[in-house]
């Protein structure tokens, strides 16, 4: 029989209790910050539910990790901790379980409107890699960068070629992102140019949070990698492709990344993800044997991205791509993270890459979709090279059950101008 939450949940919601992802919020301005998770249009408070001593099982009954600011305790515990907590969850939001649903009190305290709450950083982030996994995304920026013959360096179908990011700068969805000042590649003989970004981009990327840690010097084995994955946002990485194609050699991103990455304030688990699992593409030339997988899988998660014009009041549909589009996997993005005996820690956010599918309308960035300024889009009357001022771009990420989705929210952030 399928589970059924006493609460109602629309059909069309991201948010059944077949999903029931985490997050940080204050249910009111000026409240302590607290961890909590989506059920249709409301929040469950974890705190008030660890209070009434509901988190009865025998990992979870004398834990203080939901009276943290952030879900780092939480996820340091392990998937034991992470399964106890799931099958708790569901249980006391089920339609058949009175402990909540007839428990007026506590569902007053604890069951918060989504629309009333402010959301936070779920987790404090000290470390963040993003990775380059996408073939077709490498291939698009390859072709426009370096030309048709050679697209794909040879090292990319060995190893799974990543950057480290700037923690500092992760905000979450909602927050505006100031166009990033900077230099620009010359033209002829003339000095290097500094100013605004002129190529401000977004990226359609996927985030996976890190649970437990590795010891420093003791890598992770590529099939136990998803048990140190606590789970999924969304996250845009912002890229300003003048100041990156400057200055990218030879050392990788720095000031076109550094500047800003949104993500989505509720984070998916890979338990709920778990129905939606699919093959990932075979890898030729087959990987080396630490990071050969016994099952090698992605998910079958539906991305979406819309831009809204600055002075317009629809958005535009620019992108469809879809998770399973990945041909690096996320268990081996952390087991290549770790082999050099690298310690991951929980709350670090590993990056997965732009991800573009192989047709023109699922490219993941401004870069592909307009072959790097070469042919505007049209949006609702206008056009867009890169971002403008007062552009506003939406991510969105859903898998479809059978009668439910396991959805994602949304991130999303408006450009304002770059300060004098």
């Amino acid at each position: 029989m399928a589970l059924k939450s006493f609460i109602e949940v629309h059909p069309d919601s991201h948010f059944p209790i077949q999903n029931l992802p985490y997050g940080v919020f204050r249910p009111e301005p000026g409240s302590a910050a607290r961890p909590g998770v989506a059920i249709g249009d409301y929040v469950l408070d974890l705190s008030e539910i660890a209070s009434a001593g509901l988190f009865d099982g025998p990992i979870l009954k004398n834990s203080d990790c939901f009276s943290q600011p952030n879900l780092n305790k939480f996820m340091a515990m392990g998937r034991s901790a992470w399964k106890e907590a799931r099958a708790t969850l569901q249980g006391l939001l089920s339609y058949t379980e009175p402990a909540l649903r007839d428990n007026a009190a506590l569902r007053q305290k604890s069951l918060v409107p989504m629309n009333k709450v402010e959301m936070l950083l779920p987790v404090a982030v000290g470390d963040y890699t993003d990775f380059f996994s996408s073939m077709h995304h490498a291939k698009n920026c390859g072709t426009i960068f370096r030309g048709p013959e050679n697209p794909i360096p040879a090292n990319w179908f060995h190893i799974p070629i990543a950057y480290h990011g700037r923690a500092s700068s992760i905000v979450i969805s909602g927050t505006d992102i100031i166009r990033p000042r900077g230099q620009g590649r010359p033209t002829g003989n003339t000095p290097p140019y500094f100013g605004p970004s002129l190529k401000l981009d977004f990226e359609l990327e996927m985030g996976a949070i890190v649970g437990p840690g590795n010891e420093l010097g003791k890598p992770v084995d590529v099939n136990e990698a998803a048990n140190h994955i606590f789970g999924l946002v969304l996250l845009n990485d912002w890229s300003a492709r003048d100041i990156q194609a400057w200055e990218y050699v030879p050392l990788g991103p720095f000031l076109g990344k550094s500047f800003g990455t949104t993500i989505s304030p509720w984070i998916v688990t890979l338990d709920a993800l778990e129905p939606f699992a699919c093959d990932a593409p075979k890898q030729e030339p087959p990987p080396l044997p630490y990071l050969a997988e016994k099952i090698s899988k992605n998910y079958d998660i539906a991305l979406e991205v819309q831009i809204k014009p600055a002075g317009q009041e629809d958005s535009r549909v620019v992108t469809k791509s879809n998770f399973n589009h990945l041909y690096w996997t996320l268990t081996q993005q952390l087991a290549h993270h770790t082999i050099n005996g690298c310690n991951l820690r929980p709350g670090d956010l590993l990056g997965t890459g732009t991800i573009s599918g192989p047709e023109p309308e699922s490219f993941g960035c401004l870069l592909e979709l307009t072959w790097n300024g070469q042919n505007p889009l049209s949006l609702n009357g206008t056009s867009r090279k890169f971002l403008e001022d007062g552009d506003e771009v939406t991510l969105t990420g859903c898998c479809k059950g059978n009668g439910y989705n396991v959805g994602f929210g949304t991130c999303s952030g408006k450009i304002i101008p770059s300060h004098p």
